[in-house]
Protein backbone atom coordinates (compact mmCIF):
# COMPACT_ATOMS: atom_id res chain seq x y z
CA UNK A 1 0.00 0.00 0.00
CA UNK A 2 1.32 3.15 -1.01
CA UNK A 3 0.79 6.32 1.59
CA UNK A 4 1.37 9.06 -0.22
CA UNK A 5 4.15 11.10 -1.83
CA UNK A 6 4.48 12.95 0.27
CA UNK A 7 4.44 10.57 3.44
CA UNK A 8 2.82 9.69 6.46
CA UNK A 9 2.45 12.89 7.46
CA UNK A 10 0.31 14.57 4.61
CA UNK A 11 -1.94 11.95 5.02
CA UNK A 12 -2.28 12.42 9.18
CA UNK A 13 -2.64 16.54 8.01
CA UNK A 14 -5.71 15.55 5.60
CA UNK A 15 -7.19 13.49 8.27
CA UNK A 16 -6.96 15.43 10.39
CA UNK A 17 -8.64 18.51 8.35
CA UNK A 18 -11.45 16.43 7.40
CA UNK A 19 -12.51 14.83 11.27
CA UNK A 20 -11.96 18.93 11.97
CA UNK A 21 -14.14 19.91 9.11
CA UNK A 22 -16.94 17.31 10.03
CA UNK A 23 -17.10 19.40 13.62
CA UNK A 24 -18.66 22.57 11.61
CA UNK A 25 -20.87 20.72 9.62
CA UNK A 26 -22.59 19.28 12.50
CA UNK A 27 -25.82 21.38 13.21
CA UNK A 28 -27.47 21.75 16.74
CA UNK A 29 -30.36 19.25 16.65
CA UNK A 30 -33.44 22.15 17.96
CA UNK A 31 -35.98 20.99 20.54
CA UNK A 32 -38.74 21.65 19.34
CA UNK A 33 -41.35 23.97 21.79
CA UNK A 34 -44.35 25.73 21.41
CA UNK A 35 -45.72 28.80 23.45
CA UNK A 36 -48.31 26.51 25.68
CA UNK A 37 -44.98 24.29 26.38
CA UNK A 38 -42.99 27.26 27.43
CA UNK A 39 -45.79 28.76 29.40
CA UNK A 40 -46.14 25.51 31.41
CA UNK A 41 -42.46 26.10 32.52
CA UNK A 42 -43.76 29.23 34.62
CA UNK A 43 -46.30 26.48 36.14
CA UNK A 44 -43.73 24.36 37.30
CA UNK A 45 -41.78 27.11 38.88
CA UNK A 46 -44.76 28.59 40.61
CA UNK A 47 -46.14 24.91 41.60
CA UNK A 48 -42.32 24.66 42.95
CA UNK A 49 -43.08 27.94 44.77
CA UNK A 50 -46.21 26.62 46.45
CA UNK A 51 -44.11 23.34 48.03
CA UNK A 52 -42.34 25.81 50.59
CA UNK A 53 -39.22 24.17 49.19
CA UNK A 54 -36.18 25.90 48.32
CA UNK A 55 -34.40 23.18 46.57
CA UNK A 56 -37.61 22.33 44.68
CA UNK A 57 -37.45 25.82 43.37
CA UNK A 58 -33.70 26.24 42.83
CA UNK A 59 -34.17 22.76 40.74
CA UNK A 60 -35.27 24.66 38.09
CA UNK A 61 -32.19 26.76 37.02
CA UNK A 62 -29.38 25.93 34.75
CA UNK A 63 -26.31 24.95 37.04
CA UNK A 64 -24.77 28.31 35.57
CA UNK A 65 -27.66 30.49 35.80
CA UNK A 66 -28.52 33.95 36.99
CA UNK A 67 -31.39 35.21 39.21
CA UNK A 68 -32.11 38.96 39.60
CA UNK A 69 -34.54 38.61 42.57
CA UNK A 70 -38.13 41.06 43.34
CA UNK A 71 -37.17 41.38 46.97
CA UNK A 72 -33.45 41.61 46.86
CA UNK A 73 -30.71 44.05 46.09
CA UNK A 74 -28.18 40.73 45.53
CA UNK A 75 -27.93 39.11 42.40
CA UNK A 76 -27.85 35.32 42.82
CA UNK A 77 -25.49 33.19 40.75
CA UNK A 78 -24.99 30.26 42.65
CA UNK A 79 -27.29 27.05 43.63
CA UNK A 80 -26.39 27.82 47.24
CA UNK A 81 -26.92 31.52 46.63
CA UNK A 82 -30.53 30.73 45.58
CA UNK A 83 -31.62 28.51 47.94
CA UNK A 84 -30.52 31.59 50.89
CA UNK A 85 -33.38 33.59 48.39
CA UNK A 86 -35.82 31.38 48.03
CA UNK A 87 -35.78 30.18 51.53
CA UNK A 88 -36.71 33.86 52.77
CA UNK A 89 -39.20 34.40 50.12
CA UNK A 90 -41.09 31.73 50.43
CA UNK A 91 -41.69 32.30 54.53
CA UNK A 92 -43.81 34.71 53.05
CA UNK A 93 -46.22 31.56 51.17
CA UNK A 94 -45.65 33.55 47.74
CA UNK A 95 -48.14 32.71 44.93
CA UNK A 96 -47.62 33.96 41.42
CA UNK A 97 -50.04 34.76 38.50
CA UNK A 98 -48.96 35.98 34.84
CA UNK A 99 -50.90 39.32 34.09
CA UNK A 100 -49.24 39.84 30.89
CA UNK A 101 -46.99 38.01 28.48
CA UNK A 102 -44.80 37.48 25.23
CA UNK A 103 -42.61 34.74 24.26
CA UNK A 104 -40.29 33.94 21.60
CA UNK A 105 -38.68 30.79 20.73
CA UNK A 106 -35.85 29.98 19.31
CA UNK A 107 -33.70 26.86 18.52
CA UNK A 108 -32.96 25.50 22.21
CA UNK A 109 -33.77 28.67 23.84
CA UNK A 110 -37.12 30.38 24.73
CA UNK A 111 -37.67 33.70 25.97
CA UNK A 112 -41.16 34.53 28.29
CA UNK A 113 -41.15 38.46 29.59
CA UNK A 114 -44.32 40.30 30.86
CA UNK A 115 -45.75 41.06 34.20
CA UNK A 116 -47.01 38.91 36.94
CA UNK A 117 -48.29 39.40 40.20
CA UNK A 118 -47.08 37.59 43.41
CA UNK A 119 -50.27 37.03 46.63
CA UNK A 120 -48.81 36.39 49.88
CA UNK A 121 -50.20 34.83 52.74
CA UNK A 122 -50.43 37.98 55.07
CA UNK A 123 -52.73 39.33 52.24
CA UNK A 124 -49.63 41.96 50.59
CA UNK A 125 -49.45 41.97 46.75
CA UNK A 126 -46.09 42.81 44.63
CA UNK A 127 -46.50 43.59 40.88
CA UNK A 128 -43.55 42.89 39.09
CA UNK A 129 -41.66 42.88 35.44
CA UNK A 130 -40.06 39.48 34.78
CA UNK A 131 -38.15 37.86 31.95
CA UNK A 132 -36.84 34.10 32.40
CA UNK A 133 -34.72 32.95 29.63
CA UNK A 134 -34.79 29.30 28.87
CA UNK A 135 -32.75 26.80 27.41
CA UNK A 136 -32.55 22.62 26.42
CA UNK A 137 -29.98 20.91 28.03
CA UNK A 138 -30.48 17.58 26.22
CA UNK A 139 -33.44 16.47 29.00
CA UNK A 140 -35.42 19.61 30.00
CA UNK A 141 -35.90 22.95 30.18
CA UNK A 142 -34.20 24.80 32.57
CA UNK A 143 -33.93 28.20 33.52
CA UNK A 144 -30.63 30.15 32.52
CA UNK A 145 -31.49 33.89 33.54
CA UNK A 146 -34.61 35.11 35.68
CA UNK A 147 -35.33 38.86 36.23
CA UNK A 148 -38.22 40.38 37.99
CA UNK A 149 -38.22 44.02 39.78
CA UNK A 150 -40.99 45.42 41.40
CA UNK A 151 -43.24 47.96 39.00
CA UNK A 152 -41.31 51.35 39.16
CA UNK A 153 -44.80 53.07 39.87
CA UNK A 154 -45.96 51.20 42.25
CA UNK A 155 -48.75 48.47 42.42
Amino acid sequence: MKISAYGPSIVIAMVAVVVHGSAFARSEACHPASEKQISALFDRWNDSLKTGDAQKVVANYAPNSILLPTVSNKPRLTADEKLDYFRHFLENKPVGTIDFRDIMIECNTAIDSGLYTFKFADGSVVKARYTFTYAWNGHKWLITSHHSSKMPEGN
